[in-house]
């Protein structure tokens, strides 16, 4: 049978939903997966690059993470103002160059500078495509369709290591060169069949604060140049402090930008939802011990077992599969239990999963007996507290805020995963050897459970409504 179209104002296309959603499934899991595919890639990268420095090298995942952040929602804006096809377009095709300029990158800092533009063009295609597809879908498949596309997102997270993995065996640079028949294929789909959907209402919208958006990337930038510098620097010398108050100021200027313009950033009203505010800082911890505990285990399977990235990318994929089938567990234990509870226990449960692993694992490999079951147990965490944090903060917010909502929730996670494996990189540099690694994890289970005391305060409340 064939899939209904749906004619849309506007459009000289009818468009077919389930095509559509394929498309734009399609890019966003190839998004999703350069967050996940290149932690197993760094040690290649560093090797190939000439480059040993962690501190260098954590900039090809946190350029990405930053820009992203800080560009997600005005790009989001954007694509509303002068047309979310065309926005989709362009954010897809600037993915997709950015991924050839990694290929082709002979230093490092050539690779970081491309990541950064990958990240632009995520930033852009990335609620676009949300846009498109809730305004090609029929409202009574609306929500169905949401979660295909979101569980694209958790496909690349389970898929993303071993895919690395493979990659890597060839060579590094294929975890771009991947991405180029992947993305023009994506694009010719597009032309043809997804359809524009402008009708014009919000040309007349103010321009968003690109400029607070560039001033967000050189706080977190400038905050985690700090955290990875200072073994290196000394915690109290000049460059030190320097950078860290310069990245205060920013921040403050950041703000104030965000109280004064008329399409900020980060809304700060909708902050005055005790729930929304919660959440994110939920998101922002938790996801900063996500990100981290994942760079570290890599670091710790290549480094310290001396894996291969194929036989690394095996090893932590049983983790993120289990997320997509624990976020359906979740969502059950939702009808009997407040929200807000079963997202502390995913948190608390990815806490537990990092102490039974730096309280089981040794120099000498042992995989099923000492790592495994620690990461089975965080994997089940992540699946409990992610998707609960996006819904808990949204239900909060009026229909026309939950776009706007949802985006500052994700641009939380990714300023909370710069912030952990800069944290990371710091105490790996401050130690040696195995016993860094054993720091390290205290830590990380220390951020999961302040995110597990966060997460109590989600549960909705009368005030927030």
């Amino acid at each position: 049978m064939a899939a209904p179209t749906t004619a849309l104002p506007g459009s000289a296309v009818a468009a077919r939903p389930r095509a559509v959603l394929v498309i734009l499934s399609t890019a966003v899991f190839m998004v999703s997966l350069d967050l996940f595919i290149v932690n197993v890639a760094l040690h290649a990268m560093g090797r190939d690059l000439h480059s040993s420095s962690l501190a260098d090298l954590s900039w090809v995942l946190n350029a990405y993470a930053i820009v992203y952040a800080a560009l997600l929602v005005p790009a989001g804006r954007l694509a509303d103002r002068f047309g979310r096809k065309h926005g989709f377009l362009l954010g897809l095709a600037t993915f997709v160059i950015a991924s050839l300029g990694c290929a082709l990158s002979g230093t490092l800092w050539t690779l970081v500078a491309f990541r950064g533009l990958q990240a632009a063009g995520a930033a852009l295609l990335t609620p676009a495509s949300l846009g498109l597809l809730l305004q090609v879908t029929p409202p009574a498949n609306r929500a169905s369709a949401v979660r295909v596309w979101a569980a694209s997102g958790s496909l690349a997270a389970a898929l993303g290591p071993v895919v690395g993995g493979l990659l890597v065996e060839v060579s590094w640079r294929w975890i771009f060169l991947i991405n180029l028949p992947v993305g023009l294929a994506a694009m010719l789909a597009a032309v043809i069949l997804v359809p524009g959907t402008d009708t014009g209402d919000e040309r007349r919208a103010p321009l968003p604060d690109l400029l607070g958006g560039a001033v967000l990337i050189i706080s977190i930038g400038s905050l985690s140049t700090g955290l990875v510098k200072a073994p290196d620097w000394g915690w109290a010398s000049g460059r030190t402090i320097g950078i860290l108050v310069f990245s205060a100021a920013a921040l403050g200027l950041f703000l104030r930008r965000s109280r004064r313009h008329p399409a900020p950033v980060i809304d700060l009203s909708l902050l005055r939802h005790r729930t929304f505010a919660w959440s994110n800082a939920t998101a922002l911890l938790f996801s900063a011990a996500f990100a981290a505990i994942l760079l570290s285990v890599v670091l710790w399977l290549e480094q310290i077992w001396g894996w291969s990235a194929l036989k690394t990318g095996l090893a932590v994929a049983p983790g993120p599969l289990m997320v997509p089938l624990f976020a359906v567990v979740g969502h059950r234990l939702t009808r009997r239990y407040p929200a807000g509870v079963v997202t502390a226990a995913g948190a608390l449960l990815q806490g537990v999963g990092t102490i039974m692993i730096l309280s089981a694992v040794g120099t000498h490999p042992s995989y099923a007996a000492d790592l495994l079951p620690g990461w089975l147990v965080g994997g089940v965490g992540v699946g409990l507290t992610l998707p609960l944090i996006m819904s808990s903060a949204t239900s909060v917010l009026a229909a026309d805020q939950a776009a706007t909502g949802s985006a500052i929730i994700s641009m939380a996670r990714q300023i909370g995963a710069v912030l952990g494996i800069s944290v990371l990189v710091a105490v790996l540099a401050a130690g040696d050897g195995p016993s860094a690694f054993q720091h390290a994890w205290w830590v990380i289970a220390g951020i999961s459970l302040a995110a597990t005391a966060a997460a109590l305060r989600t549960s909705p409340t009368p005030s927030d409504f």
